[in-house]
């Protein structure tokens, strides 16, 4: 009886300090660059383990110095409801989860908040505790971040290529220019491979990449070829004056 009293008593204690140091991490990279994520750090053993030459090119860059054609690229392709959600697209995941049962192709139904979450905090894999610890860090990332500063995240941690990392790195690696010189068609190539940046080449690209670009440019028009992070903010407030005023 002693024994399990000490057992919950130190999982209580280790619980505590792991929610202190999750939020405190939180709130720390709220502004802070994230110099380098598990992520990395598995490709580079992975490399290591393989004999290869370790490769890991990834340099921090601000929002501002990311071409706007890039943030809406990844948003066409990746997660149309991004600026509507907060961390989860539900009609997504059930749409993934539909299509895993009857036996298609293995999809995600992920939102760029769990991507960043999942990139920044934890490390890659399907298992049903790594999914709760996602869950968790992207509440957390949702509540404490803007959107901006998601974005921002995202588009400097996920993996683009073999041992490129962020939007710098790829830019120069892929198209020999700076994140904030990315054209609309270069935009949409770095994000077409996202779903698979090691298997998959932005330049040249493959067939399969090449109908992806053409699909995500032209969601980019629908769009309006822009990303505007205060829309629904600014529908919210109208729908709250509007209820105010009836009242």
């Amino acid at each position: 009886m002693v024994f399990l009293l000490k057992i919950v008593k130190w999982g209580f204690k280790l619980a505590i300090g792991f929610f202190g140091l999750s939020i405190v991490s939180v709130i720390i990279f709220r502004w802070v660059p994230i110099p380098v994520t598990p992520l990395m750090l598995i490709r580079c053993v992975e490399q290591k383990s393989d004999g290869k030459e370790i490769r890991l090119k990834h340099d921090w860059v601000s929002l501002d110095k990311i071409s706007p054609k890039l943030q809406l690229a990844v948003v066409c392709s990746e997660d149309q409801n991004y600026l509507k959600h907060y961390g989860f697209d539900w009609g997504a995941i059930q749409k993934a989860l539909d299509n895993n049962e009857k036996g298609k192709k293995i999809r995600g139904g992920s939102t760029i908040s769990q991507q960043t979450a999942k990139n920044v905090f934890l490390w890659p894999g399907r298992s049903y505790i790594r999914k709760a610890f996602e869950a968790y860090f992207t509440l957390l990332i949702e509540l404490i971040w803007s959107k901006e500063r998601i974005m921002e995240v995202y588009l400097n941690s996920i993996e683009m290529g073999n041992g490129v990392y962020g939007a710098e790195a790829a830019s120069n690696f892929w198209f020999k220019k700076s994140a904030e010189k990315l054209n609309k068609d270069e935009s949409a190539a770095i994000a077409a491979i996202l779903p698979n940046p090691l298997h998959y080449s932005a330049n040249p690209p493959s067939t399969y990449i090449a109908k992806r670009k053409v699909w995500i440019k032209q969601q980019m028009s629908f769009w309006g070829n822009q990303l505007d992070y205060d829309k629904y903010n600014d529908e919210d407030e109208e729908k709250s004056g509007k209820t105010k005023s009836k009242k």
